[in-house]
């Protein structure tokens, strides 16, 4: 693919493909993710099609063990392929320029100079290194989808047939332009080598996080020997050896052995991760002080490391709805700019030159009306289809559907590489331009603006170790962080956990099951709920109840109370900082929760959350609907964590996941933060922020650039200012014009 017209073109072939369901395309990573029906279709007819269309594909599938670039010999291939069209290019233009200035007598050599010679080497030009866009161009035509392989083979074959005819019939009277398939040849491959060497920075960030991950692995055998194998040769349940300095080859639980381990290649934390037996370590992770023993959990595609590559080169393919419009022009532009290099031809041929007969003197050789007038560089006119050769050739070089098509893909693909590095995931283009166009954060409380990590602080019961015991077994099959603190007390108290069965989760408001050994109902959740089944409630309870500003939780056995359970969290470190952040970048902030009134009003006090911005006592379903109530005014983001916010997570705008929530909030998140610090949030938004910003001024330049070159490349201002662009100087134009909105997406920062 060279330019948009060619993703549209792939697109729409797709598409139109039995059980495709959807089509991402990307022009940078020159590849396609596709949501495909196997029951209703198939790769091989996919691939087919493509090959049919003129875009020969493979498929990759993500069950292979993760590639590192470079690992085989395309990487290498692929390199020299690309140095080898820059000494081509560079011979052309030398070769063509010594010619030219032989031809103007500055330099003395006859057999460059001549006319035979400039023949000879526009034929080898053209079957060496342009057949490649020659056929490509004749490809991309035949099937309906012209690119700019077509229009570069336009402009160099008329140019070098029109040559022709001058050279075997003099008598037709046209000019000769075989040193313009030869310069033409040359600006556009040394313009395709900058881009492809600026495409490959763009991907760079990506490259890195693939490095991560070694390619050997120390497996600990039975016997205590150690053996050297290939990472992709672990299965779960075996063990490996780390030592320090070693990356962590898989997801895995430290079985044996204390060390820090480095994370920030993955999350951004600055600070190290203490490892000890039952921590889990995610692949790509770096092992600092100590030799460690650790277990094998998952390999492959399904490691923590394959995912987030993967999950970046989805969002790379995710185009932003900004991109639309230039996709749309990119569609047709190559049929535009063909009809209107007809136009031109026709018009300076027929009409033009008789209305302005001063333009054939302006650009004949010698004549210099204007510094962007180039006679030695075989722009010089001496008759009226001569000029409108010469400006319809430029027409179809000067022309750059390239950089319609890479304005705004290179941009998304340097930002989502970029925040991948900090462990910000942003799961495609229009995630970005949402979290650029913010206008308020919604937090859920426990676990986002707190820690998650709540401790029982005080108990209310006639029998605690009872209460904790039953509240516990209950709690063992949920991952809320009330049920953490639950078990982390049972634990600290040594209270054996007794076997539940029939456990059900009523959203928003707690769990019910059974006991297993008597069989009686247990039920544990909030206050108010309990209270509302008609729970019988004594005053001892009512009165604590209403003093305590906590949390609380409360335990019923079949229709008796047993108790309340006092649970508090403390704050993020980082909370503060991130909210007065967020507030500086113009952001409404607002917190809905579903924990007690009087817990929820004394945190919003410390944060400095006026009470409209306040929501306590929430369950999903009205989380769900106050969002969907401020969508209709602003653009909104729900910052969660917990399994009860996935549906809040999934209405909103923009659902911003933090890393260490549960997996169900981080599928449904369009954003997630990994790591534990909340001042990566608006961090992340400045990114998206930047990314729109250099994606605006990627378009404007696209656009601008196609609407100024082209009518002076048709010869707009030719009779005013004596104005011509030459079509040599307009394939450097064209070329430069593309690398200009790579090199602009490159100079983004986070």
């Amino acid at each position: 693919m060279k330019c948009g017209g060619c993703v549209r073109s792939v697109e729409r072939t797709l598409l139109d493909q039995p059980g495709v369901q959807r089509a991402d395309v990307n022009l940078v990573s020159r590849a396609a993710w596709l949501d495909l029906a196997e029951s209703e279709g198939s790769v091989e007819a996919v691939l087919q099609a493509l090959a049919d269309r003129g875009f020969p594909a493979r498929e990759r599938s993500l069950n292979q063990p993760l590639e590192t670039p470079g690992s085989d010999d395309s990487a290498g291939q692929s390199w020299w392929r690309q140095w080898r069209q820059l000494m081509v290019a560079l011979l052309l233009l030398l070769l063509s320029v010594l010619g030219h200035l032989s031809e103007a007598g500055r330099l003395s050599l006859p057999v460059i100079g001549s006319l035979p010679f400039h023949a000879a080497l526009a034929t080898v030009a053209l079957i060496g290194p342009g057949r490649p866009i020659l056929v490509g161009g004749v490809l991309a035509a035949r099937s309906g989808a012209p690119s700019m392989d077509t229009l570069v083979g336009l402009g160099v074959g008329s140019a070098y047939l029109a040559s022709l005819v001058a050279l075997f019939w003099p008598q037709v009277g046209w000019p000769c332009f075989f040193n313009e398939p030869v310069m033409l040849l040359g600006f556009v491959l040394l313009g395709r080598f900058l881009e492809e060497r600026a495409r490959y920075r763009t991907g760079q960030a990506l490259k890195q996080l693939a490095q991560l991950q070694p390619e050997t692995a120390r497996l600990l055998l039975d016997d205590g020997a150690i053996r050297e194998v290939r990472v992709g040769a672990l299965r779960p349940g075996e063990r490996v050896q780390l030592l320090p300095g070693d990356r962590v080859p898989v997801d895995g639980v430290v079985m044996q052995g204390h060390s820090a381990v480095d994370v920030s290649s993955l999350t951004g934390e600055p600070l190290p991760l203490e490892a000890e037996p039952g921590t889990e370590l995610a692949s790509g992770s770096l092992n600092l002080e100590a030799p460690l023993a650790m277990e094998v959990q998952r390999v492959g595609s399904e490691t923590a490391l394959a995912r987030i590559i993967q999950l970046v080169e989805q969002a790379q393919a995710r185009r932003a709805p900004i991109q639309g419009l230039a996709d749309r022009v990119a569609g047709r532009f190559c049929y535009f700019v063909i009809g209107l290099a007809l136009a031109a031809f026709l018009f300076w041929w027929l009409i033009g030159a008789d209305l302005w007969p001063q333009v054939l003197e302006a650009s004949a050789p010698g004549m210099m009306a204007h510094p962007m007038h180039h006679a030695g560089l075989g722009s010089g006119a001496e008759t009226p289809i001569g000029l409108a050769l010469q400006l319809a050739i430029a027409v179809l070089v000067v022309a750059c559907p390239c950089a319609l098509g890479l304005a705004t893909p290179t941009v998304i693909t340097v930002a989502t590489g970029l925040a991948a590095r900090r462990g910000w995931l942003f799961r495609g283009g229009d995630v970005l331009e949402t979290a650029a166009g913010l206008d308020q954060v919604v937090f859920d409380k426990t676990g986002t603006l707190t820690l998650g990590r709540p401790l029982v602080t005080a108990i209310r019961a006639d029998d605690p170790e009872r209460l904790l015991q039953l509240a516990a077994s209950l709690e063992q099959t949920s991952r809320h962080p009330l049920a953490h603190a639950l078990l982390q007390e049972a634990q600290r108290r040594e209270i054996p956990l007794l076997p539940v069965s029939q456990v059900r989760n009523v959203t928003g408001e707690g769990l019910i099951g059974r006991l297993e050994a008597c069989g009686t109902e247990v039920r544990v959740g909030k206050p108010e709920w309990l209270q509302g089944t008609g729970l019988s409630w004594g005053e001892a309870f009512t009165t604590w109840q209403a003093k305590t500003e906590g949390t609380l939780v409360a335990v019923a056995e079949a229709d008796r109370l047993l108790g309340l359970v006092q649970i508090e969290d403390q704050l993020r470190s980082d909370v503060l900082t991130a909210l007065q952040q967020l507030r500086k970048q113009g952001l409404q902030l607002a917190m809905f929760s579903g924990d007690r009134e009087v817990a929820v009003r004394r945190l919003g006090q410390q944060l400095g959350f006026a009470e409209s911005e306040l929501g306590w006592q929430m369950r999903p379903e009205q989380k769900l609907a106050r969002l969907e109530q401020l969508g209709r005014q602003r653009q909104v983001a729900m910052v969660g964590d917990g399994i009860n916010d996935a549906p809040a997570l999934a209405a909103a705008d923009l659902g911003i996941a933090i890393g260490t929530g549960t997996q169900i909030a981080q599928d449904t998140a369009d954003l997630v933060l990994l790591g534990d610090r909340l001042d990566n949030l608006p961090e992340a938004l400045r990114l998206a922020r930047r990314t729109l910003g250099k994606v605006r001024q990627n378009l404007t330049w696209a656009f601008g650039y196609n609407l100024i070159a082209l009518p002076i490349a048709a010869g707009a201002l030719l009779p005013s200012h004596g104005l011509l662009l030459s079509p040599p100087l307009a394939a450097l134009l064209m070329a430069l014009s593309s690398v200009t909105v790579v090199v602009n997406a490159l100079a983004l920062r986070p």
